[in-house]
């Protein structure tokens, strides 16, 4: 498990809406049985993201939108098949949770 890997939503609620989920925790708390992660929301169902909170993505040819506001702990077993990572997006993920957490 890598920081900015993207797992497809193993969960049965939420997954026609949110197919994927964007793992934000740090590489050094890979241990843990959970993960920090961040819903990735198909575009078509966030008719207005807010540009810093709320980046764009393309991810396995679909479209989606971080939705920052709803960063939660989930259980590695929640975690499906992992479909790609964003890491060269870093800065603009990061941005993402930094405007979250200090409104900057």
């Amino acid at each position: 498990m890598a920081r900015y890997d993207v797992y497809r939503n193993a969960s049965a609620r939420g997954t026609h809406d949110t197919p994927f989920l964007l793992d934000v925790q740090a590489d050094l708390l890979a241990p843990l049985r959970t993960r920090v992660v961040v819903p990735l929301r198909l575009a078509s169902g966030v008719p207005r993201p807010a540009r810093t909170l709320q980046p764009s993505f393309r991810v396995a040819e679909v479209d989606v939108v971080m939705d920052t506001p709803a960063i939660v702990g989930a259980p590695v077993s929640a975690l499906g098949a992992r479909v790609g990572n964003l890491g060269a997006q870093g800065n603009t993920i990061l941005a993402a949770v930094d405007f979250l957490l200090t409104g900057v």
